[in-house]
């Protein structure tokens, strides 16, 4: 495996390539001659790089074209156009490449910081329209190697997604080149999907499921069978909840709510999958949706025996609806997707109408509900309810059992079961990891409140990690630059920590000429771009700061905004 980064210049580029195996290091600067020396004895491995899918491959594919880095870099970066777009024979440069970015809206330097490792930029800005000097050059190189190292841990972090995409290539016996497609790609060549060479023009001639039976809330049905508008939703009260019905899903919640007793949370099982195949709600551009059927048992035969190569297979299964939407992949089929998504959201609004009578109704989603018993005794009914809808429906239900809810609205809540254990949803409470490690200490405090009865002031104050009280910023395209004070930025990521010190200033984002907020940073905060694993609090750390906002989140679960 080789691990790779370029740095491209108006007058300069360069690459860092780590191999993986031996641990050596190859570095190529103006050489492209070299570096395409380089690439013909070591095709065959693996490079692996972060955007590399669509970036970092195209510049080496032009310099084995002949074209200039700079070329290619200009059409991507500035004029904003896919990489493959540029020359039509791109596809013929053989490159084993594979991407470990997983969510194309963070950047490496976020990554980096959520990690609490060094995000300092380089110092030579890439506006630069001269040829570097050495010092430069050396500068850069530092930059773009610990760029290569912070891909090496990212991947490190990810290596399922790895070890998945290589599972699925030895199932299906794909070539390995297949190791640089998405999931998305992956899956319609496991299902040999290919588009039509006529477009069908028929999204939205979709068919409810026959086994649908609604008989109050026909509303919800007439919006769909009038409506061709994807910006357009219904808001309707479903069994005294607030409800939003759109095309890509539904969801309602009792907003500001807190109770104890007797919750169920009825998941339907591999949803979408499911229609899929139960409905032939599956793309018709699968050459045999048998194929797919397959898949999805084998799948469950390995989840139920707890073998590890479910796990690629569910990337197969559940990846196939969102390609049904993507009109570059052979899978697209919008009729179908369309299907699939009110096929899915009305026999949910089936069972939520069956059950109505019998239990209340916390909250639901696209693909489940929480409810409420009125005593214990009242499970068995419930279950008959649920039996006679799978039945029905050809769908499988699975339970959860919970004694307390604490919900902000559908998308920030805890459901705690009898031994304390929880499960916590949205950006104010999750279990956040490695690789999204944003304001930690503020979602802790949240959770403990509410679980445990732990003042948010004892969990803030007897922290000792520097990490846990970060705020990772990155400012978007969208915007010019950052201030601090007075002073210009040139970074793009930051990583700020609210401060007593009347000196520190409040980090802003410039768009023409006019400063702004950013959401949830400090007035007076300081700036820690270095790497802080081992750091000591500084005294100025301003724990208040925190436990406001803390106390802020918790009254915003309280109603008392």
């Amino acid at each position: 495996m080789l691990f790779y980064d370029f740095e491209v210049f108006s007058h300069d580029w360069l690459v860092v390539i780590v191999d993986a195996a031996s641990q050596s290091e190859h570095v190529f600067v103006n050489n492209e001659t070299a570096l395409i020396e380089f690439y013909n004895k070591r095709k065959k491995d693996i490079w692996i790089g972060y955007n590399s899918r669509h970036y970092d491959q195209y510049i080496l594919k032009a310099i084995v074209c002949g074209f200039s880095p700079q070329e290619i870099n200009e059409w991507i970066i500035k004029k904003h156009e896919p990489g493959w777009k540029f020359y039509k024979d791109f596809w013929k440069i053989q490159l084993l490449n594979f991407d470990v970015m997983t969510n194309k809206f963070r950047s490496l330097k976020q990554l980096e910081g959520f990690q609490g490792h060094d995000i300092r930029e380089t110092s030579v800005s890439f506006d630069t329209d001269r040829p570097l000097t050495e010092k430069e050059i050396v500068d850069v190189i530092k930059y773009c190697r610990h760029d290569v190292h912070e891909t090496i841990h990212i991947f490190t972090e990810t290596i399922s997604e790895y070890e998945s995409q290589l599972e699925l290539l030895k199932m299906f016996n794909l070539p390995l080149r297949n190791i640089s497609k998405t999931k998305a790609q992956l899956s319609a060549v496991i299902l040999d999907a290919k588009q039509p060479n006529v477009p069908r023009n028929d999204e939205f001639d979709f068919s409810f499921p026959s086994t649908l039976r609604i008989n109050k809330y026909t509303e919800v049905l007439n919006f769909y069978m009038e409506n061709k508008d994807y910006s357009k939703v219904l808001e309707i009260d479903v069994a005294g909840v607030p409800h939003i019905f759109a095309w890509g899903g539904l969801h309602g919640a009792r907003n500001n709510y807190i109770g104890t007793g007797h919750f169920v949370n009825i998941d339907v099982a591999s949803y979408y999958p499911a229609l899929m195949i139960e409905y032939d709600y599956l793309s018709r551009n699968v050459k045999d949706p048998k194929k797919f059927r397959e898949i999805r048992d084998r799948r469950l035969e390995y989840k139920a025996a707890k073998d590890k190569r479910e796990a690629p297979l569910k990337i197969v299964i559940n990846g196939t609806y969102g390609a049904m939407k993507d009109k570059y992949n052979g899978l697209y089929d919008p009729r179908q997707a369309n299907n699939v998504c009110i096929g899915g959201m009305t026999l949910l609004l089936d069972l939520i109408e069956k059950l109505e009578p019998h239990c209340e109704v916390i909250q639901s989603n696209t693909d489940g509900i929480l409810v409420k018993l009125r005593n214990y005794d009242d499970y068995r009914l419930i279950d008959d309810i649920c039996y006679e809808w799978e039945q029905r429906t050809r769908m499988e239900l699975e339970f959860e059992e919970f004694v307390k809810v604490i919900q902000k609205d559908v998308n920030n809540y805890i459901l705690v079961d009898a031994e304390g254990k929880y499960k916590s949803k949205g950006a104010y409470v999750k279990k956040l990891k490695p690789l999204d490690n944003d304001l930690p200490i503020v979602n802790e405090a949240i959770v403990n409140w509410f679980v445990k009865g732990i003042d948010p002031e004892e969990t803030i104050f007897s922290c000792k990690e520097l990490i846990k009280f970060q705020k990772i910023v990155k400012i978007s395209s969208k915007y010019d630059y950052a201030v601090y004070g007075r002073r210009r930025m040139q970074e793009k990521v930051f990583r700020l920590f609210a401060s007593v010190d009347k000196n520190d200033h409040e980090l802003k984002r410039v768009k023409n000429g006019s400063a702004e907020k950013i959401s949830y940073t400090p007035d007076r905060c300081f700036i820690l771009n270095d790497d802080i694993t081992n750091m000591d609090i500084p005294s100025k750390l301003d724990y208040w700061w925190y436990w406001d906002l803390a106390v802020e989140r918790i009254n915003a679960f309280l109603g008392e905004e």
